[in-house]
């Protein structure tokens, strides 16, 4: 890639200052740190550390671990569109079915926010932020296949310049930018984002007595009537869609890539091994989701309160929510301490939200966007419980 480096070599003088292209140095300078390790050397007196992985690395660990996730969900939704029609598809032609809709949904999400971005960057004179790596692949994972492609660039730009620019740009922002674009979107178009659009159908028409609901609506719905939960899961229109198996393995209509709880945990094991998600937020919402879970299991007011409390971690997009969203490094709590209280609250919420609410039976967004807003607060009071113990133990 000698070439490669040539050739940026010899135009980048066009971007320094007083060159041509001046005003366009720092979208010069994200497509080079990209591609390349800066070359930047530090002045400063003293002694000096200098590691290969900076902030751009960073989030490219955290998009391959999001990658069992997209593939996964390309295959599924190529499956249950075959699946919807009563047609029997291969692998490949369900994988290829998958990547023509997931695709466009990816390089929408892309090109939006990084226009932004770039904009932003040009006229502020700062540096690209590299935050919108992760999250230009976060928003069409959290999105059903059957969103208007116009309404991802909407969902993207209103979450980039309201959720993350207004505050500053990355490491500035209060909640998450990609739930940010997704509950925009739900409360601005709820047709497309509640409802059967669960299954990519094309121009075809679904079998008899085809259901696109969730593991999560089928749940609620049974709660209203003398079925119990487990066993509506098990007879609905396609047998065994919704036993526990299935459930974890993904095979079920739902957003892009929250559906495999198998593939989520698989990128969850790529984070905590090379240290760049928190174990102890993940671990504490599944705890948290869990708790509550066997809470209601005990109260029984309802069917839908009876489902197994394990039944929870695998429906919906709680397990996506706990590895890639809830440990989002900005919006997360920072205490070691706090991010137990941090994302057992968020498991705990969760459940809540999808037990009480029936205009809504999933949770977890809403559960990470509050305590996005409390994360400060928790940090703050860990704070001043350790300088309390620290003077008190200065002071024996």
């Amino acid at each position: 890639m000698k070439f490669l480096r040539k050739f940026i070599d010899k135009k980048k003088p066009l971007f320094e200052k007083g060159g041509k292209y001046e005003k366009f140095h720092y979208i010069f300078e994200a497509h080079e740190t990209f591609l390349y390790t800066p070359n930047h050397t530090t002045k400063a007196k003293g002694v000096q550390i200098r590691d290969v992985i900076d902030l751009k690395r960073l989030m490219m660990t955290v998009i391959i671990a999001m990658l069992p996730s997209l593939f996964f969900g390309m295959w599924n939704v190529g499956h249950q569109h075959y699946l919807a029609v009563g047609e029997v598809a291969s692998f490949w032609e369900k994988m290829t079915l998958g990547m023509k809709v997931v695709f466009p949904i990816v390089v929408v999400s892309y090109a939006t926010g990084l226009a932004i971005e770039f904009t932003f960057a040009t006229i502020r004179r700062h540096p690209v932020s590299e935050g919108f790596l992760v999250t230009g692949m976060l928003i069409p994972l959290i999105m059903p296949p059957t969103i208007p492609l116009w309404q991802v660039a909407v969902g993207t730009a209103f979450a980039v310049i309201i959720g993350k620019e207004v505050f500053g740009g990355t490491g500035m922002n209060i909640l998450n930018v990609a739930l940010t674009a997704r509950v925009f979107l739900y409360f601005a178009y709820p047709t497309e984002l509640a409802g059967e659009v669960w299954s990519y159908l094309g121009d075809k028409t679904p079998v008899a007595g085809y259901s696109g609901a969730t593991a999560l609506a089928v749940a609620e719905a049974a709660s209203t009537d003398d079925k119990v939960v487990v066993a509506t899961l098990g007879e609905t229109w396609s047998q065994g869609l919704f036993e526990f198996g299935n459930l974890f393995w993904g095979a079920i209509p739902g957003s892009i890539g929250e559906t495999s709880t198998l593939m989520v945990l698989i990128g969850a094991a790529i984070l905590i091994i090379t240290g760049t998600g928190s174990w102890k937020i993940m671990v504490s919402v599944f705890a948290g989701a869990l708790f509550m879970g066997y809470i209601f299991n005990i109260i029984a007011l309802n069917e839908f309160m009876k489902m197994p409390a394990p039944y929870h971690l695998v429906i919906g997009g709680l397990a996506f929510g706990a590895v890639y969203m809830a440990t989002d490094p900005v919006s997360a709590a920072q205490t070691e301490e706090g991010k137990w209280f941090y994302g057992f609250m968020i498991g705990m919420l969760t459940i809540l939200i999808r037990i009480f609410n029936p205009a809504y039976p999933e949770g977890i967004m809403f559960a990470i966007l509050l305590m996005n807003v409390f994360a400060p607060l928790i940090d703050y009071y860990v704070v001043q419980a350790n300088k309390k113990r620290r003077l008190k133990r200065a002071t024996i």
